[in-house]
């Protein structure tokens, strides 16, 4: 059996493609709800499909946080350093 890489060789420009498409992902996902929201269907296969489209949802939205958590925000130590936050 086969061991896990646990070295990653991902530039900035990689993560931010990663992330960009996590989020297209999200905002499908959540395009898709909202049409099968608004069809016409039996309930119980109508719940299926949103309990599976919020599962994946859930997931894709608790990896965007993780990216976004071991980003390293830049603030200027320099003091009397103006400091405009965006």
């Amino acid at each position: 059996m086969g061991k896990y890489n646990r070295h990653f060789e991902l530039g900035l420009e990689d993560l931010e493609l990663i992330e960009t498409a996590l989020q297209q992902a999200k905002k499908d996902l959540s395009l898709k709800r909202l049409r099968i929201l608004a069809q016409e269907m039996e309930d119980e296969r109508r719940n299926a499909e949103l309990d599976d489209i919020q599962t994946e949802l859930s997931e894709t939205h608790e990896l965007l946080g993780r990216l976004h958590n071991q980003k390293v925000f830049y603030r200027p130590r320099k003091v009397g350093t103006p400091y405009v936050g965006g």
